[in-house]
């Protein structure tokens, strides 16, 4: 039987990508999972992805949220790293 371990692991996503998307938009992470992956093979859907940590990032420095900010800053280094397309300018 498939488990939430195995949903989050079929992803080109890494689980701090995931966990991103599911802040951004109030949703469990396997859903968070789906609708990454599903954007990640959509017209200009990395750069959404890209969005949605950059706007993660910037709730976390509104609410003083540095520790939060900083990781969150990692996951966007590392999903440009990942992920070149998302950069704007490039899809």
């Amino acid at each position: 039987m498939i488990n939430e371990n195995d949903i989050l692991d079929m992803t080109s996503l890494t689980r701090a990508q995931i966990a991103a998307i599911a802040e951004h938009e109030h949703i469990t992470p396997v859903l968070a999972a789906e609708l990454g992956e599903y954007m990640m093979h959509i017209h200009h859907g990395p750069q959404h992805v890209q969005q949605m940590i950059c706007d993660d990032i910037a709730h976390a420095l509104h609410a003083g949220d540095l520790g939060k900010a900083r990781g969150l800053y990692a996951t966007l280094k590392q999903f440009i790293a990942e992920h070149p397309e998302a950069l704007r300018g490039n899809g």
